[in-house]
């Protein structure tokens, strides 16, 4: 089944947005206060708990199946030199999550996450979005739909992340479109390139703005002018989790840039999401402000593909850990005046 077949069905589903168990939050906090420590002594875990409950209708929620989602595409835009490295890279590095050789391997492992790695037409980038919208109608739907297509009904937890060259270049162009205050802020290093690669991206994100000027500024539309495969892929799995209770952990830059258009539309959006961390990038700590979400970790990362969201899913285990296993004052016999 399509969750999203056409325009006015994703826009029907942004704009209706499922809300958390008020119930089950308060149950969850009730229970907080009778565990054996001092109120409020677990800090941000102890929201994280009530957090979980409120998406899993549950006092005593847990990770059960947890996924890691990572999409990936290739750009047109990296026809004007906004990469350190050629878009080939795109399909080594989906060659390398398949032999087991990437970061997020490793570290989905590690947070006991299943994997999955969806590529997206790499041998057919996206249009050069300074001279054209970037995607079809019909193939941003395409996208949204294969992002939505990972959130099974029974996960638990959702991580997302991307590979793709040239997205910093599309994630930039993404939050400035969708947020007031122009290019620059938005505009970093990527993949490393050096301070005249950073103006060239600038410049080539104030012309695709500038071409884009007089289309619709609806999240739809700012998704498919100036995004990519990829982007609009973790926009579509975001929604759909929201349609299904299922909370996301988001990584970086790129992947919460994702979110960017459907908060300008609904800032409710990011009601579901938690941001795993603060990456190197520059705009990412702006971005996040903006959505009012604060981030896990900050670890100086950078290397997308959901490495610091599946880093930071190690911190929710451990929460909601905490939350179940720990015992109450009467089960112990302690003091509840502790």
């Amino acid at each position: 089944m399509t969750s999203f077949p056409s325009v006015q069905v994703f826009e029907a589903a942004l704009a209706e947005l499922r809300e958390p168990d008020a119930d089950a939050k308060a149950d969850a906090r009730i229970r907080q206060g009778e565990l054996t420590k001092p109120a409020g002594s677990l800090g941000r875990l102890e929201d994280m708990a009530i957090f979980f409950a409120g998406w899993q209708g549950k006092a005593r929620p847990g990770i059960g199946r947890a996924r890691a989602a990572i999409f990936a595409g290739n750009h047109g835009v990296t026809v004007h030199g906004v990469s350190a490295f050629p878009p080939s890279v795109t399909a080594q590095m989906v060659a390398n999550f398949a032999s087991g050789g990437a970061a997020i391997n490793a570290l989905s492992d590690a947070a006991g996450l299943e994997l999955t790695v969806v590529a997206l037409d790499l041998d057919r980038p996206t249009a050069d979005f300074t001279a054209a919208p970037a995607m079809s109608t019909p193939e941003c739907l395409d996208a949204l739909n294969q992002g939505a297509a990972v959130v099974d009904t029974d996960l638990d937890l959702l991580i997302l992340g991307e590979m793709g060259i040239g997205n910093s270049t599309a994630a930039a162009a993404l939050c400035a479109r969708s947020f007031a205050g122009g290019v620059a802020g938005w505009v970093g290093p990527g993949t490393g390139v050096d301070g005249h690669g950073v103006a060239r991206k600038a410049e080539v994100i104030e012309r695709a703005l500038a071409f884009h000027a007089d289309a619709p500024r609806s999240a739809f539309e700012t998704l498919r002018r100036v995004g990519g495969r990829e982007i609009v892929a973790i926009a579509g799995a975001i929604l759909r989790a929201r349609q299904l209770g299922v909370p996301v952990l988001l990584d970086g830059f790129i992947c919460t840039s994702a979110i960017a258009p459907l908060a300008s539309d609904n800032p409710a959006i990011v009601g579901h999401c938690i941001a795993g961390h603060c990456s190197a990038e520059p705009g990412h700590k702006r971005l996040l402000a903006l959505l009012g979400l604060d981030p896990l970790l900050s670890l100086d990362m950078r290397l997308g593909e959901g490495s610091g969201a599946a880093v930071a899913a190690n911190i929710v285990r451990s929460a909601l850990a905490a939350h179940d296993g720990m015992a109450t004052f009467a089960e112990a016999a302690v003091s509840a005046s502790l």
